[in-house]
């Protein structure tokens, strides 16, 4: 019973969705229609003279046809009650009027009636009953039709006249039942095989309308997401840049302001260090900005077809963005005449840091200035070094800034800084350490990421994407 309760889809988790008012509406002009073509099939068989041996009257007969017609409008509201139904139907029908019921149009009608059951039932179990009563209720009629027509005698004596002996494969009697099996099994078994495969279709269709909508859902979901991750980086982007050169410049307008009036050299070069650092400080946001609106559409095209190219005085402006061979630039321009910076790129071979992807030099770069930055704001250190190291061999990138100062006093931070590197850490796979620094005077950040920069998170998408292609 397991396999035909699987192929009814008895355990199926989904449900035929009940026919709309557009639907019951078609239902109903399909009976109006099915009723005008089984009225004219039924008086071209009386114009034949079909119906002269049936002894009931036109009255029955097209009380017969309304009945089984009226069942068609509710084939989809009322599936199992139509299929049992039609099935009662045919068999009374035979049994009272079997000329009636045997013309093409109704035979047409019942398949039709059975299909629609197969179809629509939502209750597949209770479907399954209903097909098991029409089933029962056919054999039932040809066994009962046999018995009283005293079966094998009646036929002999029909066929006696054209078929007086055997002349094929079978008997007469073994001949007939063989056509009824047959044209019976073909009936009935068509209308509930394409029954359910209309079934199932719907089901696939529904299946596929679902996926759909849960790709459309999580697409949506992936794309916030990724404004989100977007928002962050941009976020992180600005806090690096705004606040390492302003920074750099409160520290050298101090500078210069202490020594104007005793070493004027030392407050010009100052000066000029927060001239290079403001400008340097806008050319940078000039360039994330010109990167945000690079593909900027055009607003003067209709129906926003074409891309707006970038302006030429964007491109201009843009520089690449910064990487590992920066940090001695970033050093220079960050050292002031009260602190000394400097930093230090040490690769397990030559040229490995060049082999970096320019995403982690980046990232990179944005730690270290971001730590010189926080040195700057909140440390009274006369030093600060930085070292990155590059390891092929151990696939990894750290950075380390270490600093002799302490505690600026009037000076807390909003954590945005750290907060922002282990963001950049954490989305490249790696991890962060930060703080004072253990037997020695002074703070210590410690970040190391994968050289790739792929997360945990990335390199378990694309594993099950290679076992989805593999597999």
């Amino acid at each position: 019973m397991s396999r035909i309760d699987s192929w009814f889809g008895v355990d199926a988790d989904w449900e035929r969705p009940a026919p709309t008012p557009r639907e019951r509406r078609v239902d109903v002009r399909l009976a109006l229609g099915a009723m005008l073509l089984v009225a004219l099939g039924q008086e071209s068989m009386r114009s034949l003279g079909a119906f002269v041996d049936e002894s009931h009257g036109s009255g029955w007969q097209y009380a017969a046809l309304v009945s089984a017609v009226a069942l068609v409008a509710f084939r989809r509201t009322h599936p199992v009650l139509v299929t049992a139904a039609s099935g009662l139907h045919m068999t009374v029908t035979g049994l009272l009027l079997p000329m009636t019921m045997s013309t093409l149009p109704m035979q047409v009608l019942y398949f039709f009636l059975i299909f629609s059951g197969m179809a629509w039932a939502r209750d597949r179990r209770a479907i399954q009953a209903a097909i098991a009563v029409v089933l029962a209720l056919m054999v039932g009629w040809v066994a009962w039709g046999y018995a009283a027509s005293s079966g094998t005698e009646e036929l002999l004596r029909r066929f006696a006249e054209d078929v007086p002996e055997q002349i094929g494969l079978f008997s007469v009697p073994v001949a007939w039942f063989v056509f009824m099996l047959l044209n019976n099994s073909l009936f009935f078994g068509g209308a509930i095989i394409l029954g359910q495969l209309a079934w199932r279709g719907a089901r696939h269709t529904a299946q596929v309308e679902d996926q759909a909508r849960t790709i459309t859902s999580q697409s949506a979901r992936l794309r916030d997401q990724a404004v989100v991750a977007e928002r962050l980086r941009i976020a992180r982007e600005l806090h690096d840049v705004v606040a390492h050169h302003v920074s750099v410049m409160g520290v050298q307008a101090a500078a210069g302001r202490r020594v104007l009036e005793r070493d004027p050299e030392a407050a010009a070069s100052a000066l000029a260090a927060v001239e290079r650092s403001s400008r340097e400080a806008v050319g940078q946001m000039r360039d994330l900005l010109g990167t945000l609106r690079s593909d900027d559409v055009d607003p003067q095209d209709d129906g926003g077809q074409g891309m707006q190219p970038p302006s030429t005085s964007v491109s201009a402006h843009r520089a690449p963005q910064p990487t590992l061979a920066d940090l001695a630039a970033l050093a220079d321009s960050s050292s002031t005449p009260t602190c000394e910076v400097s930093v230090r790129l040490v690769e397990s071979s030559a040229g490995a840091a060049g082999r970096v992807p320019p995403p982690v030099q980046l990232s990179a770069y944005r730690i270290v200035q971001e730590a010189i930055a926080n040195v700057h704001k909140h440390s009274t250190a006369r030093l600060v070094q930085a070292v990155v190291r590059v390891d092929e061999e151990a696939d990894q990138l750290e950075v380390e800034v270490v600093d002799d100062g302490t505690q600026r006093a009037g000076t807390s931070g909003t954590g945005l800084g750290l907060r922002g590197m282990r963001e950049r850490a954490q989305h490249l796979g790696g991890g962060v350490e930060a703080g004072p620094r253990v037997g020695a005077r002074g703070w210590r950040v410690r970040v190391w990421f994968p050289l790739e920069g792929r997360g945990d998170a990335d390199r378990r998408a694309a594993l099950a994407q290679g076992e989805r292609i593999s597999g």
